[in-house]
C-alpha cells in the first residue's frame, strides 16, 4: 500500500509539474517537482528515524547513514 502511495505522490507531482512548466516554463516545473520530492523524502526518512528510535535502534545522524547504511 505504501508502494502505490509513493507511485501517486510522484506521479501527482510530475503531472502538476508538467501544467506549471505550460504556463511558467521548464525552470519553474523543475524547481517545483524538486521542492515536492524533497519535502517527500524528508518526511520519510524522519518517519524512518522514528521507527528506528521506538524499536530500539541507535539514533544516527546524516553523515553516519550515508557512510554506513547504503539504502
Amino acid at each position: 500500500m505504501k508502494q502505490v502511495n509513493n507511485k501517486f505522490v510522484v506521479l501527482l507531482a510530475i503531472v502538476i509539474g508538467t501544467i506549471i512548466g505550460i504556463f511558467k516554463g521548464s525552470e519553474a516545473k523543475q524547481k517545483w517537482v524538486f521542492r515536492i520530492k524533497n519535502r517527500f523524502e524528508e518526511k520519510r526518512q524522519v518517519a524512518q528515524h522514528k521507527k528506528l528510535l521506538r524499536e530500539g535502534g541507535v539514533a544516527l545522524d546524516d553523515i553516519e547513514m550515508a557512510a554506513f547504511h547504503r539504502n
